[in-house]
This record gives structure tokens, C-alpha cells and sequence, in this order.
């Protein structure tokens, strides 16, 4: 389906104002009607508002763009033309939580020209989807703009009051690995995007940001009370992007709705993106995945090169071998390269990406590999010296690919505002995880990556935009808590963590959250060596077994960890038997019911094949939740498999009780399902042609 009208240029008078000599204001409504944007410019600036309903949802905010040397976009602005555009599309992916995505979407792009000094201009473009707005600034060629430097962003987020907010601090030290604070928008000094919020009307808003490239990643910082303003992480001299006209910045984005599932539902931040520019990208495979990881966060095996070495020939042979007896495509290894002894963490001019340990045979582990069906996946720490990386990563991206790795995890373990970067003069500098040096790194590695047909999924990563749409092996990232923290944090991850991220975090994307622990308490068990005990046993895993289960489903990636020791999954087939047949990559995904930071229920439909699958989990409440079926395919008949918590089960004082049973469904039916206090459900639906016995187990 292709739809694309250009219209005329529209200027519009100013909308409910009785003053008939103010600025003229552009509009721009989404399809549906129901989200309308307003332009204005003049003496003060330029600025824009968004309604929703009728109802004020972004109050009045500023645009602009301030530069170093040159005049910029601040004051004394005037509209000078509006043109608009509506188009309709469906565009396919290669991979990912649906096949197909429409793009329906109005533009306006609104030219401000300057009405004082050098006559420039700069387009503000809008695109208003039913799901939400985004924007951004374009800056052509024009007279004495050449080589500019971006010191200030003027882009504001003005709320019209308190909105609940739920968000993370931005510009500290642990990047994006912090818990949510939920709270007034009032109380919310810095943040990193997505923050998530809900008015007293019930809207739901999520502000972000897509198509992050050759510009520096953007927070936001409170000024005035509950108005946010960008910030771009700057670089170490303090100038915030380096670029050149023409130019166009990220788009600023609004994902908007009724209900808190909408914004789940939504594919504003892809349709943002630019299309594939890699071609043909079949051989970027999802599927799930084994690691010697694990057993490092739990201190049963280590990353230097000790007598606990996880990253041994051995060691990853008996993975590999666990990894093809359940049909899973590969094993990690971390810890396989010289670097590791020692203070690593500080230590990141000492790793060597094409130097293995003596004990780490990579030749036989890629020989047996391909014997046995699973391949090795990569990792590269580089412990955020970044110059170090990239002075090997040509060789060391050229040594993977001669023994078959076809998906790399890269990290970059630093404090924020540590990444060590060697400037032209040899000096060393040290830039943020999302300035534009780092936007600018990343996205090298990932297209000489493609060059070689190998994926990267990057830890201590750059935020999110939905680049994988542009670049279909960029299959993942972290960016976020994930499962590490339930092995040494302290605190571990609440109850709540897993119910606010689908509304915040992931609203950006994938992420590599490293699910699936079976063995939920640990660090209660002997240590292997006395000089090598365990951690705190409060850091723990804060959920259900059941919940486990329901997480390969409920955060998306196309890339899941099967993240327990081997032998933990032997000692509970029934529910490994979900991990098993769990696919990771989907025809399609809805989600069926949620509240931010409460619970939430996803269904999703196996690309390829017949059977849905459904994941819902809670916070620390025990809660019921009754959902229709009617997302099942009409006229088919289903086997309910369902994985739910137990009598008693409870994420603090009982955590395994699990019971697997069958039931018979089909599209307009409903389940009641009963989660526990932390607790989940995990249900395969499988298709069937005929109605076999109901079983319970």
C-alpha cells in the first residue's frame, strides 16, 4: 500500500487567539485527527505545542539551535513557509516483533527564517502518526554556514502540569544501569530518554529520540518546573556536536496514547528510521544462545586466567555440545583473550582482540562448532579505551570471521564520562558513552561488522534509536539492568524492574536482558574456593520461576540468552521445556494489557509458523488478570501450555513452585490468569488440528 500527496504551502491563523494581528501559527493533525502539533515564531523564538483530545498534552516549547561562531536560531524568527504531505506504506522486516509495520504518517516541514542579521533559515520538519509525533531540524547550505559547532539545543519538552514520570538519571556514572524512580515530573531533575509519563487525564507520553547519527545522544535536564529541556552529552571540550551543512539532526519524539499499552504497540521509533542500507541481510540470525557467563557474575568461574577459567577449550565444547542437544544457535564466551588478569576494569590498553589464553583453542571450538551445529559467538570488552579497539578492530573483526563467528558482543565497562579516547595530538581525552564520538564509534563498528556478515550486540552501549532498521546486524544492546544485577547487586532488581522497563527502556528496542535463571538464589551456595566466595547473598533473583519463563516473551529480543548454568535447566526439564520451544523471532507482537510499573501481558505470533505465545508478569503484588483470546487466528484450535506459579509461590519466602498444565482455546475465549506476589505466566498456544485430550500435569 503506497499513499504520497504533497500539498500546498499552508499558513494558518493563529488557532483560538482573538488577537488577529499575532504571529500565524502552521499546524499539523495525524491521520486519526485526535494529535494536532502548532508552530509559532517571532520575536521570543520559535515554538510548538501538542494536543491531544482537545486537551493540551506539551505546553508551549521552544525550538532552536545555537552555534559557536556563527549566528543562530534563537530570537527573531519568522514562519516563512509550510509544506505538507501525508503518506501511507508498509514496509517489511528482516527481522524483529512483527513482520510487517505500516508507516502512516502526515508531515509538515516549517522553514524559520531569520528576520534580523544574515537572512538564514532552518526547517523544523514534523511527522504526526497516530501513535505520536516526531521532529527535526535541517540545515541546508546557505552563505556563511560551512563547518559548524552545535553548543546548545534549545529543543523543549514543556509539560502543562504534574504528570507521573518514571525515568532514570542522566550523565552519571552507571550510564543507563540505574533503577527507575517513579514519581512527579516535578521531582525529576536529569533523565535519559525514554522517560515515560501519564497525565491526569489518562494519556500516556513517551519523549525519546530516532535515527541517532553523526550527533550526540540527548537527555534531558528540568529548568523551569516541569519543563524539560535537551541536553546533549557533550565532548571533552565541551562543544556538543561537530558537523558540517547540510545537515539534519535525530528526530525528537512523542509516542502517544490512550492507555499505557499503546505506547508498547507503537512503531513510531522505527518508522523514523531510514530503510535497510545493508541489502540483502539473511544471514543475520536470531535464535537463542548459551555463555560462559553466568558462572563469572556468580564467582564460579572467573574471566583472568586463573585456575577457574570459565573461557577454557574444554569448558566451551561441553556448552556447545548443551547448546546443539536443545536446538540452540550458539555459545558466548567471555574472558577467551589476553587483557583479562588483573584490574581489567581500568586496565583496557592491555586487551588483545586477536590473542587468545593458551587454553582457549579457537580453531578446534570453531572446528567442533560446525560438527556439532552451533557456532561461537564473539565478545569484545574493551573496557571504554576505545582507541584501542579501534586501532584492532579491522584484525580483530577479520580474526572472527575466519572461525565462523557470526554475532559479536561487544562492551564498553567504564564509568560514564571515562571512554579514553587519543586525540590527533596523542593526548588522551575522555568523552560520555552517548557523545558523538562514541554515536560515531559504534556506528563503525557495526557497518565493518557488516562487511564480514557478522551482528553486534553492543553492552554499555549507546541508547537506542531503532538504527536496526537502517542496519539489520546491529541485533541488540543492553542499556539498561539486566539479569547481572540479580548476581551481585545490591540492591538486586525489584520485582517492579521487569514491569517498568517494557514502558521505558524498551520502548527503544532490544535489549540483550539476559533472562532465564533458574538457580534463583545463587549466592547461597557453598563457594567453590575459599579465597573465592560468593557474593552477597541479598543479591538474588527477586522473581517467581514462573516469571523466568515469561520474560523470554515479555522483553524482546531477537537475540535471547538461555542464561543459567547447563546443569540448572537438566534439574527442571518441565520448565525448561518453555525455553525450548520459545522462539525469538515474531509475525507479530501486541500487547494485551499493562500499568506502568504494575504488570504486563504480551502476545506474540511465531514468524514462520503457527503458534503464539503469551508472557505476563507482575510487580510485587499478586494480582489476576483476565484477557481475551482474541488475538488467536480465527477458526484454528489451540493447545493452551501453560507454565504458571504455584500454590504458595512468592518471589521472596518461595519462589519455585510452578505448575505446567493443558487446556484447549480458541479465538474468543478468555484465561484468568493468577500471578504471585513477583510472579509470571508463560503460555505457548499451539496450533492443532485436532482437539487432542485436556491434560494437566
Amino acid at each position: 500500500m503506497l499513499r504520497f500527496v504533497v500539498f500546498a504551502v499552508v499558513l494558518l491563523g493563529v488557532c483560538g487567539c482573538a488577537n488577529a494581528d499575532a504571529a500565524p501559527v502552521a499546524e499539523l493533525t495525524s491521520p486519526d485527527g485526535r494529535i494536532r502539533v502548532s508552530v509559532e515564531a517571532g520575536e521570543a523564538g520559535a515554538f510548538y505545542r501538542v494536543d491531544f483530545r482537545g486537551e493540551p498534552l506539551v505546553a508551549r516549547s521552544r525550538l532552536g539551535l545555537m552555534f559557536k561562531a556563527v549566528y543562530g536560531f534563537d530570537r527573531n524568527l519568522e514562519i516563512a513557509e509550510v509544506e505538507t504531505a501525508e503518506r501511507d506504506t508498509t514496509w517489511e522486516q528482516p527481522w524483529g516483533e512483527r513482520r510487517t509495520v505500516r508507516d502512516h504518517h502526515r508531515e509538515m516541514a516549517v522553514t524559520l527564517r531569520a528576520t534580523e542579521g544574515p537572512k538564514r533559515s532552518l526547517i523544523v520538519r514534523f511527522r504526526a502518526f497516530d501513535d505520536g509525533i516526531g521532529f527535526r531540524y535541517e540545515l541546508g547550505e546557505q552563505s556563511g554556514i560551512d563547518a559548524v559547532e552545535i553548543i546548545d539545543e534549545l529543543t523543549e519538552f514543556a509539560l502543562p502540569q504534574d504528570y507521573q514520570s518514571w525515568s532514570i538519571p542522566a550523565r552519571g556514572w552507571n550510564r543507563y544501569e540505574y533503577l527507575y524512580d517513579t514519581g512527579p515530573s516535578s521531582d525529576v531533575h536529569s533523565a535519559h530518554t525514554p522517560i515515560t509519563f501519564k497525565a491526569p487525564s489518562g494519556a500516556h507520553l513517551s519523549i525519546h529520540e530516532a535515527a541517532l547519527v553523526n550527533y550526540a545522544g540527548m537527555s534531558l535536564i528540568q529548568k523551569r518546573p516541569n519543563t524539560f529541556k535537551a541536553h546533549l552529552a557533550p565532548w571533552s571540550d565541551g562543544v556538543l556536536v561537530r558537523t558540517k551543512a547540510p545537515f539534519v539532526t535525530p528526530w525528537r519524539t512523542l509516542q502517544i496514547g490512550d492507555a499505557a499499552t499503546d505506547l508498547l504497540n507503537s512503531s513510531l521509533i522505527l518508522n523514523l528510521n531510514e530503510p535497510n542500507a545493508l541489502g540483502d541481510v539473511s544471514w543475520v540470525e536470531p535464535g537463542k544462545y548459551v555463555g560462559i557467563w553466568w558462572a563469572m557474575h556468580i564467582r564460579d568461574r572467573s574471566w583472568g586466567n586463573d585456575t577457574i577459567h570459565g573461557a577454557t577449550t574444554s569448558e566451551t565444547i561441553r556448552y556447545m555440545d548443551f547448546a546443539a542437544k536443545y536446538g540452540f544457535k550458539g555459545v558466548l564466551v567471555e574472558g577467551w583473550n589476553i587483557g583479562w588478569d588483573g584490574d581489567w576494569y581500568n586496565n583496557g590498553a592491555l586487551f588483545d582482540f586477536t590473542r587468545p589464553y593458551d587454553d582457549f583453542d579457537i580453531a578446534a571450538i570453531a572446528a567442533h562448532g560446525r560438527k556439532v551445529g552451533v557456532r561461537l559467538i564473539g565478545h569484545h570488552e574493551t573496557s571504554g579505551d576505545v582507541s584501542n579497539y579501534e586501532a584492532q578492530l579491522e584484525d580483530a573483526l577479520d580474526f572472527y570471521a575466519t572461525h565462523d563467528v557470526a554475532q559479536i558482543k561487544t562492551g564498553y565497562v567504564a564509568d560514564g564520562g571515562r571512554i579514553e579516547r587519543i586525540d590527533d595530538h596523542g593526548i588522551r581525552k575522555y568523552e560520555w558513552h552517548d557523545g558523538q564520538f562514541m554515536v560515531d564509534h559504534h556506528l563503525r563498528v557495526v557497518t565493518e561488522a557488516a562487511k564480514r556478515q557478522i551482528s553486534i550486540n553492543p553492552h554499555e552501549p549507546v541508547k537506542d534509536t531503532g538504527l536496526r532498521r537502517t542496519y539489520p546486524n546491529w541485533i541488540a544492546r543492553e542499556g539498561a539492568r539486566g539479569s547481572e544485577y540479580d548476581a551481585w547487586g545490591i540492591p538486586p532488581n525489584p520485582p517492579e524492574h521487569t514491569a517498568i522497563l517494557p514502558y521505558t527502556r524498551m520502548l527503544s528496542g532490544p535489549m540483550d536482558y539476559t533472562p532465564g535463571i533458574f538457580d534463583l538464589r545463587p549466592n547461597e551456595r557453598p563457594p567453590l574456593r575459599a579465597d573465592m566466595p560468593r557474593n552477597d547473598p541479598r543479591s538474588r533473583l527477586e522473581t517467581t520461576l514462573a516469571k523466568q519463563l515469561a520474560l523470554y516473551v515479555v522483553l524482546y529480543s531477537p537475540i535471547q540468552m538461555v542464561a543459567d548454568l547447563p546443569e540448572n535447566y537438566e534439574a527442571r526439564p518441565e520448565a525448561f521445556q518453555f525455553i525450548v520451544d520459545v522462539p525469538t523471532d515474531w509475525e507479530e507482537s501486541i500487547a494485551v494489557a499493562g500499568e506502568i510499573g504494575d504488570y504486563v501481558a504480551f502476545a506474540r505470533k511465531e514468524r514462520g509458523g503457527d503458534d503464539w505465545y503469551l508472557g505476563a508478569l507482575t510487580d510485587e503484588d499478586a494480582r489476576s488478570l483476565t484477557l481475551d483470546l482474541d488475538f488467536l487466528d480465527g477458526g484454528q484450535n489451540y493447545e493452551a501450555q501453560i507454565y504458571r506459579d504455584g500454590e504458595g509461590a512468592h518471589f521472596d519466602t518461595n519462589p519455585y513452585p510452578l505448575v505446567v498444565e493443558t487446556r484447549l482455546v480458541r479465538q474468543g475465549d478468555a484465561l484468568t490468569l493468577d500471578l504471585a506476589p513477583g510472579g509470571g505466566t508463560a503460555i505457548r498456544f499451539k496450533a492443532v488440528s485436532v482437539l487432542p485430550a485436556v491434560a494437566g500435569k
